[in-house]
């Protein structure tokens, strides 16, 4: 199984994807956050991140781009395992965009429950 694994509990899901977008918007500004991801090596890397805006704890970095109304940049993280992201009813839901599209994670996770911990990682080969 190769791509993008989706876990919270008994629930799984796996996405034949070597690249994605995690987006959401933030729970205090209301404002749009992307990370753009690839798989490599087993690993997610995080290669661009946006913010729409600034503001409670999302202040872009000094070496940021703002383009179109949008703040870029190249986080200096090293390549990750996996991402643990809390799904619960007082935030908007995470989503995985791919070839321009998005979908909640809630979609792609029929089930969730309404407050859930939930793993994303590349799919064991």
């Amino acid at each position: 199984m190769s791509g993008l694994c989706l876990a919270a509990g008994a629930l799984i899901a796996s996405l034949p994807l070597s690249a994605f977008t995690l987006a959401w918007t933030h729970s205090i500004e209301k404002t749009r956050w992307e990370e753009d991801y690839r798989i490599e090596a087993s690993r997610l890397v995080l290669t661009e991140a946006r913010i729409k805006g600034a503001g409670a704890g999302m202040e872009p970095p000094a070496d940021a781009d703002f383009r179109n109304g949008v703040w870029h940049y190249p986080p200096k993280l090293p390549p990750l395992e996996r991402l643990a992201l809390t799904h619960s009813p007082y935030a908007a839901d995470y989503e995985i965009c791919s070839n321009a599209a998005c979908k909640p994670l809630a979609e792609i996770l029929t089930g969730l429950p309404e407050f859930a911990l939930i793993e994303v990682s590349p799919c064991s080969p």
